[in-house]
């Protein structure tokens, strides 16, 4: 089954707060911890949408 692609601008968004996250934040565990926050707020914001 083939997935849906994210919209480019969602995509940039994405990896630009990554990265922000990345300089910002030493701590590899605290980086890891805020990425996945990122991608269930925006996953949740997705599914939110389509409903």
């Amino acid at each position: 089954m083939k997935r849906k692609k994210l919209p480019k601008s969602l995509r940039k968004y994405i990896r630009q707060e990554k990265a922000r996250i990345r300089q910002e934040v030493l701590d590899l565990e605290e980086q890891n911890k805020l990425i996945e926050e990122l991608y269930k707020k925006v996953f949740e914001k997705i599914n939110k949408t389509k409903k």
